[in-house]
């Protein structure tokens, strides 16, 4: 009895030690320099356990050890609080510098830009076009409703939930500024200021033009005299906001109501998404007397206060035309 009680002691004491010394080993492995030799991408799937992601990390060369990485994730009691997305996992990491990246939820952005003047099929067809978005859009959104800018997303975001944030960003702006817009407008709503401001940003490119150009529009409005403005009738025509063919004389006599050669006021929506400037210059535009502009063959245009004055910047934009077009 002496014996077996001696031998038991030993085996005891053995076991002891050996699993002292495993520790000591796995702890090592778990905080010193992992394999990989570069910064890498990785994405842990919604709902995936820490076994299949001990596997998958062994097997991409992340780590040495899924057994170690498996030990040391539980025992440190983050097992349930590993995040799913895309993580850059910088070269060399540990595995106990991993875990704390998976439990950190700091994943990977990604950033795309809603282009100013863009229209909803535009900007319907941009979105279902990148690849690491979800859930295609099959109805267009609301035409102005979304502010153009550039927007952060995750991987297998929802389609549906960036045209939120951006539907949540318009309306944030909109009802920030509407109060500090000029008195006396010809406009009855933020809806109406929405409408104004897309024809503007479709009109001009030139930021120095915005406010006034909308100080033209508001005086054609003031007056009641038609708007006469190229994009309400394209976008009449074609709600992609875009031709590809020349303005025909017939498309100016057309009877819709975004043809603003024959109806007078406002089209029913705005034809496009406008931006902050457009949105500004529209709510806070020019003081001017100008009722015409047009094109002078430099990007910008040429105001006039007459129609005899228009008329001749209208000959002087045809001459540059008709050069232009000859020269190609």
């Amino acid at each position: 009895m002496r014996g077996l009680r001696k031998y038991i002691i030993l085996l005891l004491i053995g076991s002891a030690g050996f699993s002292a010394l495993f520790f000591y080993l796995g702890y090592r492995a778990f905080y010193e320099t992992g394999p990989m030799g570069h910064d890498m991408v990785y994405e842990l799937p919604k709902g995936q356990g820490v076994i299949r992601t001990a596997w998958e990390l062994e097997n991409l060369g992340l780590i040495s050890s899924q057994k170690i990485f498996k030990a040391g994730v539980k025992l440190s009691g983050l097992e349930r609080n590993l995040r799913a997305g895309e993580f850059v996992i910088p070269k060399n990491s540990s595995m106990f510098d991993i875990m704390m990246i998976l439990s950190s939820g700091k994943v990977i952005q990604h950033r795309l830009t809603i282009v100013e003047g863009w229209t909803s099929w535009q900007i319907t067809d941009y979105l279902n076009n990148i690849d690491n978005l979800s859930d295609p859009i099959v109805d267009l959104p609301r035409e102005g409703s979304l502010l153009p800018d550039t927007y952060q997303y995750t991987k297998n975001t929802p389609r549906h939930d960036l045209i939120r944030m951006m539907q949540g960003r318009q309306m944030d702006l909109m009802e920030g500024i509407w109060d500090k817009r000029a008195d006396d407008l010809p406009l009855l709503s933020m809806e109406d200021a929405l409408i104004l401001a897309s024809i503007v940003e479709k009109e001009t490119a030139a930021s120095h033009e915005r406010a006034h150009i909308a100080g033209v529009f508001i005086n054609r409005l003031r007056k009641n005299m038609r708007l006469q403005t190229d994009p309400t009738v394209i976008y009449g025509i074609d709600r992609k906001g875009f031709l590809g063919r020349p303005i025909y004389k017939s498309d100016l006599k057309a009877d819709n109501p975004y043809n603003t050669y024959k109806i007078r006021g406002l089209p029913p929506t705005p034809i496009a998404h406008p931006g902050r400037a457009s949105i500004k210059a529209v709510l806070n535009p020019l003081k001017t007397d100008d009722l015409y502009f047009v094109a002078d063959g430099t990007g910008g245009h040429a105001f006039a206060k007459t129609l005899r004055e228009h008329l001749k910047n209208v000959r002087k934009w045809r001459k540059i035309e008709k050069k232009k077009n000859s020269e190609n």
